[in-house]
């Protein structure tokens, strides 16, 4: 497998730590409002990945974080907390919008047929875990503490820069007229927040008597210790996380531990809608409620995510939603003909795939493979299985099933036409569409589908 790895920025050979065990970690959801399609767009790559990985013989140990607390509206540690944001828009307490926002996202996870990871972590479920890398990285040096928290000093730091590949001195002299003048450089950031006199804020722990939360970006370097341990092999993200997020997950696990937090870093860009980025304000917001409603499924969207690469800016419309759809019912239609007839050997179909997908996730480069053997070739149920197992597109399973005397009758009259007696053919079509069953007759085969 080859993967564009963020941290030196190529196309990199994979080669794990541990044999055929791989550590990976995505960026969950902050949980304060409905996830729309283009908060789902990481989550379908990271999938194929996973299921790219398992294909390969690899045993995935994955790690998905729930973002409850702590993420403000500022990745610079000001602003309103996104939490405290949807609760008092929804008129609850921070704690039921959290569950309310989490059982939406899973939810809409599993219709999609993401395969689950081995870990789901709650940010609140950490944070004596938190208060123990605060502790380490301020017995190390590397904290000071404001009016507002504790801050990490980024200049202790040498490599602070490197992964994101940044231009500090820029940063300074490009910085805020409001930057807080109680941190020493304007990339420092707060790993721990205190609660001030005055301020309102629901989710609170206590820590050297005081107080407060953690930062945000505390959370992930936690969860990645506690759970997987550092280094881990792959990390996943958005590309929005690598000047702020990702930089600062990597300044707090090697500060405080002395170890390499990822040999790999995984980021995918986003989709805009109409040419325009997604924006509650200019009203392009889309969910998959809306998705439903104009007769498109959660499989259709997962088709037109999949046609792109992760890495490339994408521009959803409906009109391409569209073309989607059809492309995924043409393959339904294809895994339809597995019972038919004598299958064709798709080996090196598959080995074509298999190529696209460890070619860093070239999926559009293994749908071109697939759209090349449909017209002129008969899969067996293990083909089948294996474009389920590749792409969780669910072509297998949403193939409707009937009876095996009405299989038999379409075998029947499949055999009828072949030696012309198109009266015996007759016959049975008509006996199969009294049964509520649709034919419509193709070069390999017969497709069926029940009568609306």
């Amino acid at each position: 497998m080859k993967l564009y790895n963020t941290l030196n920025r190529k196309i990199e050979d994979f080669k794990p730590i541990d044999g055929k065990r791989v550590k990976i970690y995505t960026c969950g959801p902050t949980v304060y409002s409905f996830a729309h399609i283009g908060n789902f767009t990481s989550y379908i790559y990271w999938d194929l990945l996973i299921r790219t990985l398992m294909l390969d013989g690899y045993n995935v140990e994955r790690v998905l974080n729930i973002t409850d607390v702590g993420h403000l509206a500022s990745d610079a540690d000001d602003g309103e907390d996104k939490m405290e944001k949807g609760a008092k828009r929804e008129g609850k307490t921070v704690w039921e919008i959290a569950e309310m926002y989490m059982g939406d996202y899973l939810d809409n996870f599993r219709t999609l047929n993401l395969i689950e990871p081995s870990n789901i972590c709650r940010a609140t479920d950490f944070i004596e875990e938190d208060i123990k890398l605060v502790d380490a990285l301020e017995k190390k040096g590397f904290l000071y503490d404001t009016s507002d928290g504790l801050y990490f000093d980024t200049s202790k730091f040498p490599t602070y820069a490197d992964f994101a590949r940044l231009d500090l001195d820029h940063l300074k002299a490009g910085a805020r007229v409001d930057f807080n003048s109680e941190k020493r450089n304007v990339s420092d950031f707060a790993v721990w927040k205190w609660i001030r006199d005055g301020e309102d804020h629901a989710m609170q722990w206590e820590y050297r008597g005081r107080m407060g939360y953690p930062g945000w970006h505390l959370e992930c370097a936690t969860i990645i210790h506690e759970k997987l341990g550092e280094p881990i092999d792959i990390h996943c993200g958005g590309v929005d996380h690598i000047p702020v997020h990702h930089t600062n997950e990597i300044a707090e696990i090697e500060a405080a531990y002395g170890h390499k937090m990822a040999n790999y870093w995984l980021h995918n860009n986003f989709i805009t809608i109409e040419g325009e980025k997604i924006s509650k304000s200019i009203g392009n917001v889309y969910y998959f409620s809306d998705l439903n409603k104009k007769g498109y499924t959660h499989m259709d969207y997962k088709m037109w995510v999949l046609q792109g690469h992760f890495q490339s800016e994408r521009n959803f419309a409906f009109s391409d939603l569209s073309a989607a759809k059809q492309r995924l019912l043409n393959y339904r239609n294809f895994a339809a003909l597995r019972w038919q007839k004598d299958a064709t050997d798709l080996s090196s179909v598959k080995k074509a795939i298999m190529e696209q997908l460890n070619n860093n996730l070239n999926s559009a480069g293994a749908f071109a493979e697939l759209d090349k053997a449909i017209n002129a070739n008969v899969p067996d149920k293990d083909f089948v299985d294996f474009l389920d197992e590749a792409f969780g597109l669910r072509i297998a399973e949403t193939t409707p099933d009937i009876s095996d005397e009405i299989k038999q009758k379409i075998k029947e009259r499949f055999e009828a036409k072949k030696v012309r007696d198109f009266a015996k053919a007759d016959q049975l079509r008509n006996e199969i569409s009294r049964e509520g069953v649709v034919l419509l007759d193709g070069a390999n085969g017969t497709i069926w589908q029940f009568a609306k």
